[in-house]
């Protein structure tokens, strides 16, 4: 069925193609049974990347083999307890539901563990939750490349070797990528075959697939980028971690959105005569956040599309995801 992953189809697979996974822990799952197929579907329709494992030993040895992303845990009720112990601490686990029948059961014992949401008995207020915390997963997870001052006004004088050598790696591969991919001119018929192939692979909700071949020249490509669906995340993971199969699948969408967002800025800029000033906020790790104190006055570089307000907001990350407390 689609969606579903035997343990063993499971463990085969290393790559992720979005920040973020779905782990659904629970003995009593049976992929036969309709309220079983009912919730992996509507799981799907959040995050397409859902997985299931029937002991929390399966589900552990799952965390250990995947990659940097992500996992968003569903437990059952009875493995509950168990399975939080074993993987609360694990760096990838980023948050942890509880699903189960009795939900007074469980609820003084999970609050002593910071990365569970709460105690669920409806499949639909976790698919919520899951939407808010796969935003925000999405939103942390565009990187910053600095470039101290110094390098920056040596620069300037002169392309010193030494200068280009000691600037970030993700940094010159962004540029060169960008560089690349605005240059190339393909049949935008033909890359949306492979991509549909691409995303197959991957068990995109075919739904999702569909909607995006028959309608995406009737919307624009900030539309797309903006709705819920798989492409905000697949994009923003292969910017990220510089995949550059996806990035290549990708590229006729991202070339769009660029020369769209270009056109934008030509059409608007005649009616902002004066520089303004637009926020946006961020949870960064304790090594991103040094960096960027050292380099003030330097530049800050995101190989990615980004989001602003200009109203200033509070923008609070819990210590938990970064401290694994």
């Amino acid at each position: 069925m689609s969606g579903l992953k035997s343990t063993a189809a499971m463990l085969s697979r290393r790559r992720m193609t979005q920040n973020y996974l779905v782990i659904w822990v629970d003995g009593k799952i049976d992929e036969n049974n309709d309220d079983c197929r009912n919730t992996l579907v509507q799981l799907r329709a959040v995050i397409s990347d859902v997985n299931v494992c029937t002991t929390p030993e399966q589900c552990v040895e799952f965390l250990n083999e995947i990659d940097d992303g992500k996992a968003f845990i569903i437990s059952s009720g009875a493995r509950g307890q168990t399975l939080v112990n074993d993987i609360h601490g694990i760096p990838k686990v980023d948050a942890i539901y509880i699903f189960c029948d009795n939900k007074e059961c469980h609820e003084s014992w999970s609050k002593d563990w910071s990365k569970i949401r709460g105690v669920f008995t409806s499949i639909k207020s976790i698919c919520e939750s899951l939407k808010k915390v796969a935003h925000e997963c999405d939103h942390d997870s565009i990187p910053m490349s600095f470039v101290p001052k110094q390098i920056v006004e040596e620069g300037a004088i002169g392309s010193d070797k030494n200068n280009l050598d000691r600037l970030p790696p993700s940094y010159m591969y962004s540029i060169i990528f960008k560089d690349i991919i605005l240059e190339i001119n393909d049949d935008d018929s033909k890359s949306m075959d492979t991509l549909v192939k691409f995303c197959q692979k991957q068990n995109i909700s075919e739904t999702q697939i569909n909607e995006f071949k028959c309608e995406y020249h009737s919307k624009s490509a900030f539309w797309w980028y903006t709705k819920e669906i798989f492409l905000y995340g697949m994009l923003n993971r292969g910017l990220r971690s510089l995949d550059m199969e996806t990035m290549c699948k990708l590229g006729f969408f991202i070339r769009s959105l660029h020369l769209q967002l270009k056109q934008l800025h030509q059409e608007q800029s005649a009616s902002f005569q004066t520089a303004f000033t637009v926020y946006r906020g961020q949870g960064l790790s304790q090594p991103d956040f040094q960096n960027l104190f050292d380099s003030k006055g330097g530049l800050l570089s995101f190989n990615n599309f980004l989001s602003t307000s200009k109203t200033p907001f509070t923008y609070f990350v819990s210590l938990s995801v970064y401290m694994n407390i």
